[in-house]
C-alpha cells in the first residue's frame, strides 16, 4: 500500500485516507445542530482541553486549535464524540476496512466566525510506503505523519490485546478543516505545525485507549521537524 494522499485517493492496493469525503455530510455540531438561531438548553462553550471526552486535546493541541480556528473556546462536544467511543467503534470494526469514521467534530461557538474540524479514524491494510502528495510535509511520528495547511494525518501501528494482539493493526488518525479548499490564511508553517500537533494529540489518545504496545510508537510530544 502506498501513502499517496490526495482528495480522490482510493484504497485499491494504495493507501486510502479518503480525504475528499462528501461535503454534504450533515454538520451536526459537537454541541448542537448549529443550524438553529436559538441555542439548545444544554448548549455550552468550553476550552479546547475539555473537548471530545476531555482526554483527547492536550494543552499543546489546545494552543494549536487557536492557531487553526482563531478561537480558544468551542462548542462542547456531544456525548458520542469521545476517544473512548471511537476506540470502541474501531475495535468492533476491526479487521474490516473503514473510511473516515468520526472521533470528534470541533466547532467554534455561535456568534463567532464559523469554523469546524473533523477528526477521523481509519484502518489501513499496511504501513505507508510511497511518496506523499506535494502539499504535505512528512514528519517522524508513528509510522508516518503528514501535515498540510488545512489537514494532517498520523499513521501508527498498534499491537493490543483489545484487538487480539495481531502483528500490527495500522491506524490512521486525520484532522481536517471541513470546508472547501482555500488559500491558507496565516503562516503556512505555523498552520502545518498546528494541524500536526492536533493530529498527534488525538493519535496518542487513541493509542493509549486502545492499549497499543509502546503507544503505537508515538512520541509523548509532537515531532514537527520534517522527516
Amino acid at each position: 500500500m502506498g501513502t499517496v494522499i490526495s482528495r480522490e485517493s482510493a484504497r485499491r492496493g494504495l493507501l486510502s485516507v479518503a480525504m475528499a469525503g462528501s461535503l454534504l455530510v450533515a454538520a451536526t455540531g459537537c454541541g448542537g445542530d448549529g443550524g438553529e438561531d436559538a441555542a439548545p438548553d444544554d448548549y455550552k462553550v468550553v476550552a479546547g482541553t475539555q473537548l471530545c471526552g476531555g482526554n483527547a486535546v492536550s494543552s499543546d493541541a489546545a494552543k494549536a486549535l487557536k492557531v487553526i480556528t482563531g478561537s480558544s473556546r468551542f462548542e462542547a462536544s456531544a456525548d458520542e464524540y469521545t476517544v473512548k467511543q471511537a476506540t470502541a467503534d474501531l475495535i468492533q470494526a476491526y479487521p474490516r476496512a473503514t473510511v473516515n469514521n468520526d472521533v470528534c467534530r470541533i466547532y467554534t461557538p455561535r456568534g463567532t466566525p464559523d469554523f469546524d474540524l473533523r477528526i477521523t479514524w481509519d484502518l489501513a491494510d499496511g504501513p505507508p510506503t510511497s511518496d506523499s502528495d506535494p502539499e504535505f510535509t512528512e514528519l517522524r511520528m508513528g509510522e508516518l505523519a503528514v501535515a498540510a495547511t488545512d489537514k494532517a494525518y498520523v499513521f501508527f501501528a498498534c499491537q493490543s490485546n483489545k484487538l487480539g494482539f495481531p502483528p500490527d493493526v495500522h491506524v490512521v488518525i486525520g484532522v481536517r478543516h471541513w470546508a472547501m479548499p482555500t488559500e491558507p490564511e496565516g503562516d503556512v508553517q505555523e498552520l502545518k505545525d498546528a494541524y500536526a500537533t492536533v493530529a498527534h494529540s488525538f493519535s496518542l489518545a487513541m493509542a493509549k485507549e486502545l492499549g497499543c504496545k509502546n503507544n503505537g510508537g508515538l512520541p509523548t510530544k509532537p515531532v514537527l521537524d520534517p522527516a
